[in-house]
């Protein structure tokens, strides 16, 4: 016994496929907006009259030697901070640390040196998970700036 494909049959396809359709776009449009704040910058078009200068800066940076390595150990941000290869531990660090989907407030880290590890260790803790570190080193009139990502 064969059943005839009837005109209902179609409409319950068409009704279940767009409605997976449209169930996954709600979702996907819940995730993007529940996740990520959208913003990398408060004002682009002032971020971009400083691109060039800011290029400059990091290539004077790389030329002069400069290198930081982050670490997260013990829920603690540390860094090492050399300058050809050497230890600097004449530099005033600070560090911001960001929740990459902004889930959790920004964090600003105050960096002492700590002699026995040559490394540049931060007071506070920081939770774990993933963030996205800016470090701000002063030295004299030299300003230095690093990015970096560390998992504690």
């Amino acid at each position: 016994m064969t059943r005839t494909f009837t005109g209902r049959h179609m409409t319950m396809i068409l009704v279940a496929f767009f409605g997976v359709v449209i169930a996954v776009n709600v979702m996907m449009a819940r995730f993007a907006i529940s996740i990520f704040g959208g913003e990398v910058v408060e004002n682009s078009y002032v971020a971009s009259q400083h691109y060039d200068r800011w290029l400059a800066e990091a290539r004077a940076q790389v030329n002069a030697g400069w290198r930081a390595d982050t670490t997260g150990a013990a829920n603690r941000l540390s860094v090492s901070l050399t300058r050809r290869g050497v230890p600097a531990p004449d530099v005033r660090l600070t560090a911001t640390a960001r929740h990459p989907l902004g889930r959790l407030p920004d964090r600003v880290l105050t960096l002492h040196w700590d002699a026995a590890s040559a490394r540049y260790v931060a007071d506070q803790m920081l939770p774990s998970g993933r963030w996205l570190i800016e470090i701000i080193g002063l030295r004299g009139t030299q300003r230095l700036r690093f990015e970096d990502e560390v998992r504690i």
